[in-house]
């Protein structure tokens, strides 16, 4: 630090580190005067914490009101999202016929129609099907959150924080999710008519809201 006699003006380069810690004045060794010790300037800290924490508040203030409005956007009722499931469940049994048969002639040109082939042919056709529902649900709503039904009633399934499903969640909504809130007497789906945000069992254990467009 710099130490400048204010009697004579002489000026000298001090080590801060050397300089007794309870020392409060000096002498000047050109003209032997004494004066105050000038005080280093405090560096500020405390505001700078404080700069921190405002940010802080206001981005949490922002995600608090960027949450608020994801929460009040229109949400699909029971009956509409029925009407969807009743329209997605028309189109999986057209597709499940209609590939089914194909893989049915496939299947009987390939190994004849013994009693064991048909046996066979019937279950590779069931599973098929099974496996064709399956991924039509998870690949419509993981792709756009909508099913080709949804689609039509012009509802989407969203995470509860506006983002996008993808697969993942997809799978695990339409899969796990949805069989837990059938297998308990469909209560799982009728939670919907009386949720406050419209969510079925299945919703709220993939943390999704089902949106109006």
């Amino acid at each position: 630090m710099q130490i400048t006699c204010p009697h004579c003006g002489f000026s000298k380069q001090i080590d801060q580190q050397q300089l007794p810690p309870d020392i409060t004045t000096v002498n000047c060794p050109k003209c032997k005067q004494s004066f105050p010790l000038p005080q280093p300037a405090q560096e500020a800290v405390p505001q700078l914490e404080v700069a921190d924490e405002g940010y802080q508040s206001n981005l949490n203030e922002t995600r608090n009101a960027a949450q608020a409005e994801i929460d009040a956007l229109p949400k699909a009722g029971f009956w509409i999202r029925l009407v969807a499931a009743i329209v997605d469940t028309l189109i999986v049994f057209v597709l499940q016929f209609l590939l089914g048969s194909l893989l049915a002639m496939a299947g009987f040109a390939t190994v004849g129609g013994g009693d064991g082939a048909v046996g066979n042919i019937a279950m590779l056709i069931q599973l098929f099907g099974f496996v064709l529902s399956l991924t039509y649900y998870v690949f419509f709503t993981g792709y756009c959150g909508q099913t080709p039904g949804k689609m039509a009633l012009r509802i989407k399934v969203i995470r509860c924080d506006g983002s996008s499903l993808g697969y993942g969640k997809a799978a695990f909504r339409e899969i796990p999710a949805k069989f837990i809130a059938g297998i308990i007497f469909g209560i799982g789906y009728v939670m919907v008519a009386f949720d406050d945000q419209k969510q079925g069992l299945h919703d709220r254990m993939a943390d999704t809201y089902v949106i109006k467009l």
